[in-house]
């Protein structure tokens, strides 16, 4: 157990010092408008440059992860996404600097299908933890990346450019396969457990309608995120407010991330997506409806029933395509996140037709939205996780609810 916990730490640093470089392209934006003179929409076209190529590209990595394991890609990916970074002091020009982030995204891309996928089949137990302390090594990535780039930043050019690429060293090192339980080339797998796990059977309607849920969820967190600040400023809390406000949204999601985990063991992952949903309507429409004061309370439990499914969703989307786990966990953690961001600039254009508040409420019913489809999900019987090279049993979804959680529920169950 001593080396199951020590496998999920250095995952979940790995992950961070990738991550780190996703809230990086973001947080560069201020220095590329006021040193460069780019204009909004260009500095707009760097960022959606770097998050449609990290999140549009996962799933083509995913299928190649499904083809062969390939742990080797965790370092090379991981100094690309730091080197694009810093590429970005050298670059000559706009082309040059677009080219530098598209190389860092890349990098982001090839990372994290092969890395969900170790996470699954190189630890101990159901999963559910491990894929929790994964994510949340992410989110405290891209929360540190305001401050890597500020104190980078702050060294004379080029050197300050250089520090950026420091975390990819650190995380290449993480990253490095470490013996047959990390790389996937341990004792090889019963012939007759392969095939059966080749012939499980895929649960594709669930996995679109996972999919689905993933696109709702990242609708209303990215909206959140982009324009909670503003809203906390003209609810009349100032700069001031407008940051604190995000500070909470982001502290709620990590506590979500871990305690994900904790509740899926308890309950089951899809009753724990149910109830997270459902708890999510009443926190979101508190952020819209309530005094300025209650608002941050309701952003940290916004947050946190946002995040309660954010690994969860992950392996569930593995448990429904089985055979397919890279390709399902570059939907999940990339594809649908990148979706979900396309809605941002329609909430944008709403607020200036109307408010801001109009513009935000429908948020509080796409959690309701997501309910409803959560609420047709079959939970697997058997994780996917449990060995060195793929599932101890073949895990086949199953196609009704679980033993003794019938129809008959009383109200409010989830």
């Amino acid at each position: 157990m001593k080396t199951n916990r020590l496998r999920i730490a250095a995952f979940a640093a790995g992950h961070s010092c990738v991550d780190v470089y996703q809230g990086a392209v973001a947080a560069l934006v201020p220095f590329l408008v006021a040193e460069r003179a780019y204009g909004y929409a260009a500095a707009s076209g760097i960022v959606l440059a770097a998050s449609l190529l990290s999140s549009v590209a996962q799933p083509l990595f995913g299928m190649l992860t499904d083809r062969r394991p390939t742990p080797w890609l965790l370092p090379p990916a991981t100094a690309a996404a730091g080197l694009g970074i810093a590429l970005i002091g050298v670059a000559p020009g706009y082309p040059a600097t677009v080219a530098a982030v598209a190389l860092s995204g890349l990098g982001v891309a090839a990372y994290h299908p092969a890395a969900a996928r170790l996470v699954r089949t190189a630890t101990v137990g159901s999963g559910n933890s491990a894929m929790s302390w994964f994510a949340l090594g992410g989110n405290i990535g891209f929360a540190c990346a305001p401050l890597l780039v500020v104190g980078a930043l702050a060294v004379p050019e080029p050197a300050g450019w250089w520090l950026l690429a420091l975390p990819a060293v650190l995380g290449a090192v993480l990253n490095l396969p470490r013996g047959g339980g990390w790389t996937g080339r341990g004792q090889a797998a019963d012939p007759a457990t392969a095939a059966a796990a080749e012939r499980a059977a895929e649960d594709r309607p669930a996995f679109v309608r996972l999919s689905l849920v993933v696109v709702l969820r990242s609708v209303v967190f990215i909206g959140l995120s982009t324009f909670i600040a503003l809203y906390v400023r003209e609810r009349g809390g100032g700069e001031t407010g407008g940051a604190v406000a995000l500070f909470a949204l982001f502290a709620g999601s990590a506590g979500g991330t871990l305690l994900g985990g904790r509740l899926a063991d308890r309950w089951g992952r899809v009753t724990t997506v149910r109830r997270a949903y459902a708890a999510t309507v009443p926190s979101v429409a508190g952020i819209l409806l309530l005094p300025l004061p209650l608002v941050y309370v309701c952003a940290v439990l916004a947050a946190v029933a946002l995040y309660v499914p954010f690994s969860l969703q992950v392996t569930l989307g593995q448990d429904y395509l089985p055979t397919r786990m890279g390709t399902a966990s570059g939907v999940t953690l990339g594809l649908t996140v990148s979706v979900g961001g396309l809605a941002s600039p329609v909430i944008g254009a709403v607020a200036d037709a109307a408010s801001l508040r109009a513009a935000l409420l429908p948020l509080a019913v796409l959690p309701a939205l997501a309910w409803v489809l959560a609420r047709r999900l079959p939970e697997p019987t058997v994780s996917s996780g449990g060995g060195p090279d793929g599932p101890a049993t073949p895990p086949v979804p199953r196609l009704g609810p679980r033993p003794g959680a019938g129809r008959a529920r009383p109200a409010g169950t989830g």
